[in-house]
């Protein structure tokens, strides 16, 4: 995606996104499954699996996530895993949409409460 082109995310592109990040902070591979599961485990909400292949595509598609092949295993028929990676304007993307949120709800504190 050029530079001079923003691209507005989503919020499940958002969680998608910090969820890769977290994965990585934690050292752990960013597959779909580990994905999911983040997203599951932070949030309390359940999510398709195939929500997560689609929007992981669309996120590389755009550049702001690329891929790798991971190793193989007999249990997935010995085909390798995809793991993924935040690419520098995937960050940017995610910072401007969390600094998005956060502008929108300032001032909200009485009827939202502390968040």
């Amino acid at each position: 995606m050029p530079e001079s082109t923003p691209y507005v995310l989503g919020e499940f592109e958002t969680l998608i996104i910090l969820a890769v990040l977290h994965l990585a902070e934690e050292r752990l591979d960013a597959n779909g499954t580990a994905i999911r599961d983040q997203i599951e485990q932070r949030t309390g909400r359940a999510v398709p699996r195939g929500s997560i292949y689609v929007t992981l595509d669309r996120l590389e598609e755009t550049g702001l996530l690329v891929s790798r092949e991971g190793a193989t295993s007999p249990a997935r028929e010995n085909r390798p895993k995809r793991l993924f990676k935040v690419t520098p304007g995937g960050v940017r993307a995610v910072k401007t949409a969390v600094a998005t949120v956060t502008r929108m709800q300032r001032g909200l504190e009485a009827v939202l409460g502390k968040l």
